[in-house]
């Protein structure tokens, strides 16, 4: 599955593209290209794309992003529109860019439409396995609220504009004219996202965003970099800074307002997913210590997955982690000391996972993971670097002793086809005695 692609590009020639399809290959995002809307459709059947790139100046451009998002069936595609604006546009498209982006900007922002739309599949999977065993999942009442955009930058006409821009499209803007009241209004309120503008010097910008990247609180806040002189800006350093877009000095305000405020959706959508799946925790269906998903519970849920990853053709991988046996633990368990932690270990869990992720606790010491459209490998690097959060962590251990850790042991395993839930789970069970056993 590692080789197939995972873009589908369809472009009438390579004039345009034929960089971007470069620069996506390198980062990882394989793309395959093809010429017609016959040849789109065969390659929809064949591969099971993350996404699909259409160049606005196709042919068949019109219309055809609601005939892809058709042939991926239950699989929701993502799909991003190039060389658009004007009279080029989609209103089934996800985004619409008037020109060419960077690649680094472009795997950037597929790479958060992906991750919504698995969000989005999972937040209905969930509810219908709560729903099976009499519970609600509660809508999140944020959503019908306008898009709140933080604007931080001094006073400049194109600045302005787009503030404009993002009032006239409905959302409420709160104008920041230094980093330190940007801070304060961040401090303040919740964001669904902040343009900083970078003119004349874009050292300003850059401390604020790095500062963002700081803070646990907004550093999921998409950021976009709104530039009146490209200069010597190096693109790819701006997005490993953690910048979700930059508009180019020749982007228009309306575009950039409309980029601005597709980035702020999806967040918003990810925050009111996660606020709503939590919202689960309470229910009397969880385990009571934890709040995560019981056993009973979490195997029915993995049958739902697993079911729905086969058919949207996408992995999905299970992992176990078991408190290991070290002789440290003896007095925390036998003084009741680790039952105290178990709380705050599966807090810990469940907020060390994507919200697309289900954490479940299977047995007093045992936690499982079940990570849609994730290979065995990343489902392990995952348990790996919760592991570690919590060996972290020092627990009380009651007078006169010292606080005491956490180890786990690891098991994965991802589903293979037509594997039962029950077979993956022995064999993440199994992987985790022979790896135990090697070390």
């Amino acid at each position: 599955m590692g080789s197939d692609p995972r873009l589908l590009v369809v472009a009438e020639t390579d004039d345009s593209i034929g960089a971007l399809c470069a620069g996506l290959d390198a980062l990882g995002w394989r793309t395959l290209t093809a010429r017609s809307h016959a040849a789109a459709s065969a390659a929809m059947a064949d591969f099971a794309f993350d996404a699909a790139i259409v160049d606005a100046a196709h042919a068949d451009a019109a219309g055809l992003a609601r005939s892809l998002r058709k042939a991926g069936g239950a699989r929701r595609l993502a799909v991003v529109l190039i060389n658009g604006g004007g009279a080029h546009t989609d209103a089934d498209a996800d985004l619409v860019m008037s020109g060419v982006p960077h690649p680094s900007q472009l795997a950037l922002r597929i790479e958060q439409l992906v991750r919504a739309a698995i969000a989005e599949e999972e937040f209905e999977l969930r509810a219908s396995t709560l729903a099976q065993h009499g519970a609600t999942l509660a809508q999140d009442a944020t959503d019908g609220t306008p898009l709140r955009i933080l604007v931080a930058g001094g006073a400049d006409p194109r600045f302005l504009a787009l503030s404009n821009a993002l009032t006239a499209a409905g959302a409420e803007v709160v104008a920041a004219p230094t980093p330190y009241t940007a801070f304060d209004y961040l401090h303040e309120a919740a964001f669904d996202g902040a343009v900083l503008w970078g003119a004349p010097d874009p050292a300003p910008a850059l401390s604020i965003a790095s500062g963002m990247k700081r803070n646990t609180r907004l550093y999921h806040i998409p950021l976009t970099l709104y530039l009146r002189d490209a200069g010597d800006l190096n693109l790819t350093e701006l997005f490993n800074r953690g910048f979700a877009d930059v508009a180019a000095p020749d982007t228009s305000e309306p575009e950039t307002a409309a980029r601005v405020l597709s980035l702020a959706r999806s967040h918003r959508r990810l925050v009111s997913i996660r606020k709503s799946l939590e919202s689960a925790r309470g229910s009397s269906l969880m385990d009571p210590s934890t709040g995560l998903f019981t056993q009973e519970l979490f195997a029915a849920h993995l049958a739902r997955l697993a079911e729905a990853a086969r058919r949207r053709r996408r992995p999905l991988s299970v992992c176990v982690l078991r408190v290991s046996a070290a002789a440290d633990l003896a007095h925390a368990r036998v003084g009741g000391w680790l039952d105290r932690a178990m709380p705050q270990i599966g807090a810990m869990v469940s907020r060390l996972v994507r919200v697309e992720d289900t954490a479940g606790r299977l047995a007093p010491e045992v936690f499982a993971l079940a990570l849609p459209a994730t290979t065995g490998g990343e489902a392990r690097l995952t348990a790996e670097r919760i592991g570690a959060v919590v060996a972290c962590t020092a627990f009380d251990a009651g007078p006169d002793r010292s606080p005491f850790v956490v180890e786990f042991d690891i098991g994965a395993a991802e589903v293979g086809p037509g594997e039962n839930p029950a077979g993956v789970l022995e064999r993440a069970f199994a992987d985790l005695i022979a790896r135990k056993a090697d070390a």
